[in-house]
């Protein structure tokens, strides 16, 4: 039985209810308890790091019916750390009376590359050129189309440089789609950018928005090793990312924090790698150099309050803590330009997120 809606802007005592259970749920479920919420987490693993920071911890896959309704049973509004979230939760917690944001427009462009990719091109958002395939004859055709080299990409999930192959030379994109199991593709043609830059944006219940500085981003082995913002950009670059990010929050109707991955290339034009609906990576820079961090402004939106301010307040290099990086946490400590957020997890393995560092400097 679906029940009435929240009463929205929530009260602080309310609870929201987040979809995942890693370090991003656990840093908006800790931004969720400065504002005075409670948080129940929903995870297929147990013990997470969001789960031990948060009031309820449900256990249970993100399409099981009576974990959904667990949640549904607690949270006033409900939110997700990361866009491969199945549609069909999203639309089942809908049917409890209980609102996703962001809403389900932004998960159906980011869990397809190509209906991203053709999203982004239909509001004025520039690409590279870009064509699908469905099986080797086609993966073949599509190189051919979008030229050599092109990096191949499934169509869905895939994060961190997996899912991804480079192809120099159109007769061996058979062998790479067979290499990445066989599923849908997207060849994407190379761009040849200066560098990668994000914004990251916000968009509330009531339409207005919240932009960042943008980061410039250094990436190894697929991974973001680290990120340095403000990024030195000049206005125009900056006026045009922000324009980008309005046509995107408006053509999704959405409600939340977004981060968007951009290529500037010479002359200062700015490609769009791609999206993702939640907070971002290159985002957390914002936990120590600005009014209000990433984390705290999208608990903002999604529970109906005023966004809040993005201005900086530091110049931030962040950088990521992989593997057994975190274990030099001692020294990081000592720094007293850095500032330690580690996340919790149990094990580490070679290429994981532990923590971060972000080391800080006057503007």
């Amino acid at each position: 039985m679906s029940r009435s809606p929240p009463v929205l802007p929530l009260a602080p005592g309310s609870t929201i209810g987040i979809l995942g259970g890693g370090q991003l749920g656990r840093m908006l479920a800790q931004a969720a308890a400065r504002l005075g919420f409670d948080v129940a987490i929903l995870d297929p693993e147990p013990d997470g790091p969001a789960a031990r920071v948060s009031a309820h911890a449900i256990t249970a896959a993100y399409d099981d019916p009576k974990g959904l309704q667990a949640l549904a049973d607690l949270a006033d509004v409900v939110t997700y750390e990361f866009e491969n979230v199945p549609a069909a939760a999203v639309a089942q917690l809908a049917a409890l009376g209980v609102p996703v944001a962001p809403g389900p427009a932004a998960l159906e462009a980011a869990q397809d590359r190509f209906v991203e990719k053709s999203f982004l091109n239909a509001h004025g958002a520039s690409t590279v050129a870009f064509a699908p395939a469905a099986s080797p004859q086609e993966a073949v055709g599509a190189m051919e189309q979008v030229g050599a080299p092109a990096l191949m990409k499934t169509r869905r999930e895939g994060y961190d440089g997996k899912g991804q192959r480079w192809v120099e030379h159109a007769p061996d994109a058979a062998r790479a789609f067979a290499e990445l199991g066989g599923a849908p593709v997207i060849l994407e043609a190379a761009a040849g950018f200066r560098r990668e830059l994000s914004i990251i944006a916000a968009r509330g219940r009531d339409g207005s928005t919240a932009v960042y500085p943008l980061a410039e981003n250094h990436h190894e082995g697929g991974i973001l090793r680290r990120s340095i913002a403000p990024a030195r950009v000049v206005a125009a670059v900056a006026e045009q990312a922000e324009r980008i990010a309005a046509r995107v929050l408006a053509g999704l109707d959405y409600v939340g924090v977004i981060g968007i991955e951009l290529f500037e290339m010479e002359g200062g034009r700015l490609l769009v790698n791609e999206i993702a609906p939640r907070v971002h990576n290159t985002g957390h820079w914002t936990l120590d150099g600005c009014e209000v961090d990433q984390f705290e402004q999208h608990i903002r939106a999604v529970a109906g309050w005023p966004l809040g301010p993005t201005h900086p307040t530091a110049r931030v290099e962040m950088l990521n803590l992989l593997g057994d990086e975190a274990q030099g946490w001692l020294k990081f400590a000592q720094e007293p330009e850095s500032r330690l957020h580690l996340y919790g997890k149990r094990e580490a393995k070679p290429g994981r997120k532990m923590g971060h560092v972000n080391r800080v400097k006057p503007l």
